[in-house]
């Protein structure tokens, strides 16, 4: 597996204006740094134009007000890797190299990655797959009231064996991942995150989604979810494109 560790952080900008500041903090300062310490394997970050926030669905009003979505993968030592990496974070503050401070709200979150899965046509391995361009991704946020009810196992059963596969078969598509995060305490509910890797553009591959839905609803090959699964968020993201940080002027 490429990494046992992977980290989510979802962001809103609450100063519209901040935009370009913050895309050039983050593509040419921020990235570049974390990017250069041995224990993360990779790391992206993909924009919620208004576009794809137009075909969002989802209940968390807070998600649903996000902009951009960076994740970071973790070598073992995973310990010594992810405390290398929130030093670092430090360091940029104490450097003066943290402008974000007072303008970003983020959610965030580390997660166990569980399972990739590729479409022939592609070839290369899941764990190649995050290191293949991409035009962008769709992302699922769910999270599970009672993750280890046996309802719970069905609906995880039904993701692994029939709607990721039938996703990662749509035109569009070339893989996915699957990625969790268990609350600690008794009774706490846990998250999941789904990632779709697109090589066409998002939201043409969605609208294909969409339609393929009605017809493997017809096909029987839907689970209820209700009561399951909920879902925070489900959003197409682009590409980020350096220098090209226009969607929301």
């Amino acid at each position: 597996m490429l990494a046992k560790r992977a980290f989510f952080s979802f962001l809103e900008l609450t100063d519209r204006s901040r935009h370009q500041e913050f895309n050039e903090y983050h593509q040419l300062d921020h990235r570049p740094e974390n990017l250069a310490l041995p224990g993360v394997v990779w790391g992206e970050r993909w924009v919620r134009s208004p576009d794809c926030a137009a075909l969002s669905s989802g209940g968390d009003a807070e998600l649903g007000r996000i902009n951009y979505v960076a994740m970071y993968w973790f070598r073992d030592p995973v310990e010594e890797s992810v405390a290398e990496w929130v030093e670092l974070g430090d360091l940029a503050f104490q450097w003066g190299r943290r402008p974000e401070t007072d303008w970003a709200r983020r959610e965030v979150g580390f997660f166990r990655p569980l399972k990739g899965y590729v479409n022939p046509r592609v070839l290369v391995s899941p764990d190649a797959l995050p290191f293949r361009p991409v035009r962008g991704m769709h992302i699922s946020i769910l999270e599970v009231p009672e993750p280890r009810s046996s309802a719970a196992e069905a609906a995880f059963r039904w993701y692994d064996r029939t709607h990721i596969p039938d996703l990662v078969a749509c035109p569009g598509v070339a893989g996915a991942w699957t990625f969790s995060r268990n609350q600690t305490g008794s009774g706490q509910p846990g998250l999941r995150v789904h990632l779709l890797f697109l090589d066409e553009d998002p939201l043409e591959v969605v609208a294909g989604i969409d339609q393929r839905r009605k017809e493997w609803a017809a096909e029987g090959r839907m689970h209820d979810l209700d009561g399951v699964i909920e879902e925070r968020l489900s959003t197409p993201l682009r590409t980020i494109t350096p220098w090209q940080w226009d969607w929301f002027d």
